[in-house]
This record gives C-alpha cells, sequence and structure tokens, in this order.
C-alpha cells in the first residue's frame, strides 16, 4: 500500500507493506488512547481530537521523522493515518506550523 506525501514542492511515496496496518493495530489504539486526553493543535488546545485533527497531528509527526531519516516512526505514522482514513492516498503535510492546514485526498 502507498501514500503519496507532498511537502511544499516535494514529492515522495511511503511503502507501507501489506499485513502492516493489521500487525500495527494495537499501537495505533494506544495512539488513539493517548490522544483522547486532549492535544495542542497549533495554538489551541483541543479536548477531543477529531478523525481529521488526530491524522493532522500524526502527519506532523510523520513530517518530523521524515526529516529525521527515522523509517521506523514513518512508516508508524503513515500506517496510522492510512488506517483511520479509509481511502487516502495522498497527505499534503503542512510545514509552517499549523497541523490545521494538513489536508488529505482520495
Amino acid at each position: 500500500m502507498q501514500l503519496n506525501l507532498i511537502i511544499d514542492d516535494w514529492s515522495m511515496d511511503l511503502d507501507i507493506p501489506d499485513g502492516y496496518l493489521e500487525n500495527m493495530g494495537e499501537s495505533f489504539d494506544r495512539m488513539d488512547k493517548d490522544m483522547d486526553r486532549g492535544w495542542q493543535i497549533g495554538q489551541k488546545w483541543v479536548k477531543n481530537p477529531s478523525p481529521k485533527q488526530r491524522c493532522q497531528l500524526v502527519a506532523g509527526k510523520l513530517l518530523t521523522a521524515l526529516e529525521t531519516d527515522n523509517e521506523n516512526l514513518a512508516m508508524m505514522m503513515g500506517g496510522y493515518i492510512l488506517s483511520r482514513m479509509k481511502g487516502i492516498r495522498q497527505v499534503v503535510i503542512d510545514n509552517t506550523g499549523e497541523p490545521e492546514g494538513t489536508a488529505f485526498k482520495t
């Protein structure tokens, strides 16, 4: 499975192996439980982030993983997005520090 990532004028495909989403299900559920307590999104605190907001937060972590060459974290964050946003094919990641600017395309 592939997830296309767009950051400014740069594009790449993140390859997620078959079976990865199923194998990581418990980890993704733990991430959701952590976000259930609320999260800082940009300049505001969101008590219970929506599924889209959660994926915007995770996209920010995905960007950091790419910048630091952390392939395992990048795969985990990309996998989370794929598991929570059915049919997603592309993430346009905002890198200005405002997660709400991140967009998802099917």
